[in-house]
């Protein structure tokens, strides 16, 4: 946690090194960890990184296929149809980002939403990196949003908590923190952009 935020690792190179760490701790520590469960895991995680990795790359052929039949230009016409107010439009982004972040895992989400929505930011006048705070913060709400709420089951399942017991907190946060937040990183873009600007001296 510290490597994560100090911002010497990234989460999922931390993610590398602690398995790193726990196989010899597992190994010659606990002792719970031997040859033939070693092994079995090692096959567990390659069929999940198999899966996952198809489907990454069927996400990024329908994102190449967005792109190449001009679709972020028809959803753009389509929203402007409806308003052209930027605030109204950057809500129904934010809309379409938690329900996309309520349906599959932020990797997908990003691979998928990215190359349709970036250009409508960019033409709405939002920077890029102000768009990616946008994304990170619709996909964390999304993952905890019922009612498929991914990380809120697997916090379940790590914590031996049944979900109606966390719907109440969980809502509670949706409404005062996580809405809150991103309707500030929405219509605020110097909460995302001074820091940028700070490191890369831009006035």
């Amino acid at each position: 946690m510290g490597g994560i935020y100090g911002g010497i690792v990234t989460p999922t190179e931390a993610a590398a090194i602690g398995v790193l760490y726990a196989i010899p701790v597992g190994f010659f520590i606990y002792k719970g960890l031997n040859g033939r469960n070693f092994i079995r895991a090692i096959l567990e995680a390659a069929v999940t990184t198999g899966v996952i990795m198809v489907m990454l790359y069927t996400v990024m052929i329908l994102s190449r296929l967005y792109i190449m039949e001009d679709l972020p230009g028809t959803i753009m016409e389509f929203l402007t149809s409806i308003t052209d107010n930027p605030i109204l439009i950057l809500l129904m982004i934010n809309l379409f980002m938690i329900i996309i972040g309520m349906l599959m895992d932020d990797a997908s989400a990003v691979l998928l939403a990215t190359p349709i929505l970036l250009p409508l930011a960019i033409k709405l006048g939002v920077s890029p990196i102000q768009f990616a705070a946008i994304v990170g913060v619709n996909l964390g709400m999304a993952n905890i949003t019922p009612p498929t709420a991914p990380l809120l089951y697997l916090g379940g399942q790590l914590g031996g908590a049944r979900i109606n017991q966390m719907m109440k907190p969980t809502l509670f946060m949706i409404a005062f923190a996580w809405l809150p937040t991103l309707l500030a990183v929405t219509y605020i873009p110097e909460l995302s952009l001074w820091l940028p600007n700070l490191i890369l001296g831009v006035e």
